[in-house]
């Protein structure tokens, strides 16, 4: 009975410190998606006010590698 309490214990602590690490990837992408709607809104704004956004083309650029 005791070694089964043991096992229990062990268990359940492993899973809080599953918890606390899941809480912590989830408040690092909650900021993420809060700075990614800001940037999307900043560009919004941009659009909408006529600021020209720069266009580039891939094409014209070089290749890391050359």
């Amino acid at each position: 009975m005791e070694s089964r309490i043991t096992e229990l214990e062990i268990k359940i602590s492993f899973n809080e410190d599953q918890i606390d690490e899941l809480n912590k990837i989830i408040y690092q992408q909650q900021r993420q998606i809060e700075l990614l709607a800001a940037e999307l809104r900043h560009l919004r704004d941009q659009v909408n006010n006529g600021q020209s956004v720069e266009r580039r083309n891939l094409r014209d650029e070089i290749p890391p590698h050359y």
